[in-house]
């Protein structure tokens, strides 16, 4: 751990940089108070970064889990949240005892897409009035429909409207400063690169509220962080919130528990996995070890009030591009942010938030870029359905419900494909007359593809001949031969002729389809 300093070192003051506003951002994103985006980042760090398998993943409070932690705080209030939070992380890690470290494969890539793009709109959506000064009704982050009639599309239009001068100067500049440092600096010299644009936008923040008070375009505190209830930063890292367990083996503690578990789990796979890809020493991250590393992880952070843990990739990459060598760089990240907390209070409390919200809205705009749409609608229906229907689930109800739309939609284009994959079915020849057809069956046939088979078998005409070609076959579901067995007894009367060829001969018009297929598995 400790040969690699040198390059570690260096790296985990970037990640730092990188990760302390984020942290901050996505605490605001996700309703929550600000100081528990700093203790998940802390815990990701030290306690994550200690127990994971990952050399230079980095993980900490994710943009991912932002639209789920909104709509839990709101339903269960925060420290009945954070009991959410600690049994997330059990069934975490019983996911890795379990070796579900590949639960991963099993979602439809354009519906995970789906689910982080329409995470991406929700982050940029919510933070549109904080971005404009208008953050004193939060009622416009917990929905899209809210109870006092308005939705967020019309709390958007009321925070443009009407918004507050310093907060929008300062979001537009910090905003600037992030493209101009994302698309310009940054290829210019590596500087640029060790000096990240969100830390920039962060200090130049910082120094306009200092200079700008007492004028026309200050900005009042309730705009700017608030580590505590009351301002009060003494003792700060002795003020940690413990969940309520009065509820916590209630039903919608429990599926939140398991959304978090899920959805964390997810995201912290890709991320390795695109984590991997990046790391220039093509080492391979444990999977099952990872997910025990985020559920021990995400049970301290939930003990001691801190948001859900997953690994990063926007934190891993900047440790990749920064040098990082080993998970030292991780775990000097996280000691830095508990100096940063226990020595530079007062200055985290001058950020305003409209900078957060500018750092928030790149951070968006990456989970959700317009080149995705085009990615998956050059996809084909089957990749694009699923995908935008995924996305407005999400915006429109929440990440549970968009998730499962997501699934089911992608569940029945997979019985879809499979109903029209199940045979091929064309002409012998040109002449119409000729009558004969030919019927090959796909490897596997399942009573999904029923209906699709049934029908073509009843569409061929009287006097014609039939060659079923079942060679390629390795699995035919009884349901499939059983309409096998019905159609030779209509073929007699309708006069239709039979050849069944398999990689055992051919045989014309068979007496039993169902005693042929049994001969043939016992032969296989």
């Amino acid at each position: 751990m400790f040969k690699n300093l040198k390059n570690d070192l260096p790296a985990s003051l970037v990640v730092f940089f990188v990760a302390l506003p984020l942290c901050l951002g996505i605490a605001l994103a996700s309703g929550a108070p600000l100081f528990s985006g700093l203790i998940a980042g802390i815990v990701g760090g030290i306690v994550v970064g200690a127990i994971s398998g990952s050399q230079i993943g980095v993980s900490g409070p994710a943009a991912g889990l932002a639209a789920i932690v909104l709509v839990a705080i709101d339903q269960l209030g925060f420290q009945v949240f954070l009991s959410a939070v600690v049994i997330g992380g059990v069934i975490q890690i019983i996911f890795g005892v379990a070796r579900l470290g590949i639960i991963g494969y099993y979602f439809p890539s354009s519906v995970i897409r789906g689910m982080l793009t329409g995470i991406g709109i929700i982050i940029i959506l919510k933070q549109i009035p904080y971005f404009f000064g208008k953050d004193e009704n939060p009622e416009g982050d917990f929905a899209f429909f809210q109870i006092d009639g308005e939705n967020t599309f019309t709390e958007i239009i009321n925070a443009i409207g009407d918004p507050s001068l310093g907060p929008t100067l300062i979001g537009l500049i910090s905003l600037g400063i992030l493209i101009l440092w994302s698309n310009v600096l940054s290829k210019k010299s590596k500087i640029f690169q060790l000096i990240q644009g969100p830390l920039v936008a962060v200090v130049v923040g910082i120094i306009y509220y200092i200079i700008t008070q007492g004028t026309d375009f200050s900005i009042s505190q309730e705009h700017l962080v608030s580590l505590s209830e009351d301002r009060n930063t003494d003792g700060l890292l002795t003020q940690f919130i413990t969940p309520d367990w009065s509820q916590a083996f209630t039903t919608p503690v429990l599926i939140t528990a398991f959304t978090i578990a899920l959805v964390a789990s997810l995201e912290t796979l890709l991320c390795v996995e695109a984590t991997d890809k990046l790391d220039p020493d093509k080492r391979v991250t444990p999977t099952n070890r990872e997910l025990l590393a985020q559920g021990v992880g995400n049970m301290v952070s939930g003990f001691i009030g801190g948001l859900p843990i997953t690994q990063v990739i926007v934190r891993s990459s900047a440790n990749i591009q920064s040098g990082g060598k080993t998970k030292s760089s991780a775990i000097i990240h996280g000691f830095l942010l508990i100096a940063s907390v226990a020595t530079i209070p007062f200055i985290l409390q001058m950020i305003p938030l409209s900078v957060l919200a500018a750092v928030l809205f790149i951070v968006g705009y990456k989970l959700a870029k317009p080149s995705t749409f085009k990615a998956m609608y050059n996809g084909g229906w089957t990749q694009f359905v699923p995908f935008i229907i995924t996305v407005l689930g999400i915006v429109f109800t929440d990440l549970l419900k968009g998730l499962a739309l997501g699934l089911i939609v992608g569940i029945l284009i997979v019985l879809y494909k499979s109903y029209k994959n199940s045979h091929f079915l064309h002409k012998e020849n040109d002449d119409p007359t000729d009558g004969k057809v030919k019927m090959t069956l796909a490897e596997e046939v399942t009573f999904f593809n029923k209906g699709a088979i049934l029908k073509e078998l009843d569409a061929l005409p009287e006097d014609s001949y039939l060659e079923l070609d079942v060679r390629k076959t390795r699995y035919l579901d009884p349901d499939i031969i059983e309409i096998l067995e019905d159609f030779a007894h209509k073929a007699k009367q309708r006069n239709i002729d039979i050849k069944l060829v398999s990689e055992r001969g051919i045989v014309e018009n068979p007496p039993s389809y169902i005693e042929f297929f049994k001969l043939r598995s016992k032969t296989a």
